[in-house]
């Protein structure tokens, strides 16, 4: 039975680059770059300029970027802008949204 990993990075962090994480990842800090994830998690604190692409997503903060995504589930703190990708898309009510979105099969 193997064990997830998950990395996070808390609100105090900045971080300047692209990342790559092959599990899963919580981020509620400041990222400039681009963040490839098995599953990402965004938090409210969270401040994103960079594109995503995981296969499951979770958006709860600040987003200025494109998301490619099986699966994007957009919390009611979040504020993208940008282009969504995606099997699936959910979005709770109160998000901010400046967005074009394409499904895929």
């Amino acid at each position: 039975m193997t064990e997830e990993k998950i990395s996070i990075l808390l609100s105090d962090v900045s971080v300047e680059g692209n990342i790559v994480e092959k599990d899963k990842m919580i981020v509620d800090a400041k990222v400039r770059g681009n963040i490839e994830a098995n599953d990402l998690d965004t938090h409210s604190n969270s401040i994103i300029d960079g594109n995503i692409r995981c296969k499951k997503v979770s958006i709860g903060g600040k987003l200025k970027g494109n998301i490619k995504s099986d699966k994007i589930n957009i919390k009611k703190t979040a504020e993208i802008e940008g282009s969504l990708n995606q099997k699936t898309l959910s979005i709770e009510e109160g998000a901010f949204l400046k967005i074009k979105t394409e499904t895929y099969k």
